[in-house]
């Protein structure tokens, strides 16, 4: 079911570019879709929320309303509502110590510089739904702006056909402070969140994971609308060493493994003993686990168990990987940690699982993928925040460094930028607005684009 094969081979090489399918003609049909909800607005989202999830609404019902939030709350269970909560003030405590603030400073001259933090007026959180159920990502999308202020939160999820939205992800969406809730899925419910329509109202910015019509829909919908990331296929890359416990690894590799059939559980282990006995861990455990069929695709075409010489290179190929998630099982896995450069998320040692993080952990289990680790980040209170610059100088402040910005805005040929400055600048400096433009922008005269 999963390969085991050495370091620099060419099906190892395979596994760690993560090659997908070529995406060009979803781009294609994505763009048609938001085409439409750009020039039809409601018709559009509703018209392809009856092609695509089967559910008939009308403008009015599309919103949830409060009468739908009191029954899910009936559907769900005490034990549910607990382990949520605990969830719920985890993340927030996570995040709350993310919370930057604005800040002001000044010099001898009177000069005052700074940089004005706020939230984010209006987003759009996206949450998988139709048949599927994921609460926790209701909460790690909303917290994270709940903590930067964000006044109005609004979350979109794919129906049923019967029209209706799981009551977990309700309950999760009322407990976490959504404060706008629709029944739209898709590359519509993206466009509608971009565009805004009749009945929704457009955003600052689009979060969560979607399948591949979400993810190249806000990748399109970019620049109209901020965006938090690109999510790809979920992935899991554990580093271990002869230590590790081969029952665990496997636990952990399936667990991601189940998601999709994209997704990519690797092992790289210098151990040759560790990685036969976690394969045959893995075809073990898969044998008696539900979703056998979309392991079994994951583990064989973007899976594998990688033989490495030794430690160091396993954790080179990690950084070169630039894992969703990395798991590092070593003796020592703190005395490895400086050397772990590109992850979204760091596990360390037998006991700190991945889905530790998906749920209760605290920190945001919305995470880059696809390499993009090297220069992105997980899903933080930052995302829903703007920062502003602020900037005021005294005259005698000004006076101090005009010549000097004078002699940059000459260099660059843009003489109205020097005359801004020498308008406000006393003639005893020799050098004066008149004095200037007679001769333009420097000793040429000539100006350049």
């Amino acid at each position: 079911m999963i390969g085991i094969y050495q370091a620099g081979d060419a099906e190892a090489r395979r596994i760690l570019e993560k090659k997908y399918p070529d995406q060009a003609v979803y781009e294609a049909r994505v763009k048609e879709i938001l085409d439409e909800v750009r020039k039809r607005g409601d018709e559009a989202v509703l018209e392809f929320t009856a092609r695509f999830d089967g559910a008939r609404l009308t403008a009015g019902t599309m919103g949830v309303t409060p009468e739908e939030i009191n029954e899910a709350y009936r559907l769900v269970d005490e034990e549910f509502l607990a382990a949520l909560r605990l969830a719920k003030k985890k993340i927030v405590d996570f995040h709350a110590k993310q919370l930057n603030k604005s800040w002001i400073d000044t010099d001898e001259d009177g000069n005052i510089l700074g940089q004005i933090l706020r939230p984010l007026e209006r987003v759009g959180v996206y949450v998988p739904g139709g048949t599927a159920c994921y609460p926790s990502s209701v909460l790690m999308n909303v917290l994270p702006a709940k903590v930067a202020g964000v006044p109005e939160i609004v979350m979109v999820a794919p129906p049923s056909g019967d029209g209706k939205l799981n009551a977990y992800t309700l309950v999760a969406a009322a407990e976490a402070g959504v404060t706008e809730i629709y029944k739209v899925g898709g590359a519509q419910a993206v466009g509608a969140l971009a565009f805004g329509t009749e009945t929704i109202r457009k955003v600052d910015l689009i979060s969560g994971p979607g399948n591949i019509y979400v993810t190249l829909s806000k990748k399109q919908v970019y620049g109209q609308v901020n965006i938090d990331m690109l999510a790809g296929p979920s992935e899991i890359l554990i580093v271990a060493d002869e230590t590790a416990n081969p029952t665990y690894v496997a636990a952990d590799l399936l667990s991601q493994a189940e998601h999709d059939v994209l997704a990519a559980a690797i092992l790289v282990t210098p151990s040759k003993e560790l990685a036969a006995r976690v394969r045959e861990e893995v075809n073990r455990q898969a044998g008696y686990l539900p979703r056998r069929e979309i392991m079994t695709a994951s583990l064989r075409d973007y899976s594998g168990i990688i033989v490495t010489p030794d430690l160091d290179e396993a954790i080179h190929l990690a950084n070169c990987y630039a894992p969703e998630h990395l798991e590092v099982v070593v003796a020592d896995p703190f005395g490895k940690l400086g050397k772990i450069t590109n992850a979204g998320a760091i596990f360390l040692g037998s006991f700190s699982p991945e889905p530790l993080g998906d749920y209760l952990a605290g920190p945001n289990h919305i995470l880059p993928t696809g390499g993009t680790a090297r220069f992105y980040s997980p899903l933080n209170v930052d995302t829903f925040m703007k920062k502003s610059s602020l900037i005021y100088y005294s005259g005698q402040g000004l006076h101090k460094v005009g010549k000097e910005i004078v002699k940059l805005a000459k260099t660059e040929g843009l003489s109205a930028h020097a005359n801004s400055i020498l308008v406000r600048m006393p003639s005893e400096n020799g050098l004066t607005a008149a004095s200037y433009n007679k001769t333009g922008s420097g000793e040429s005269g000539k100006e350049e684009n």
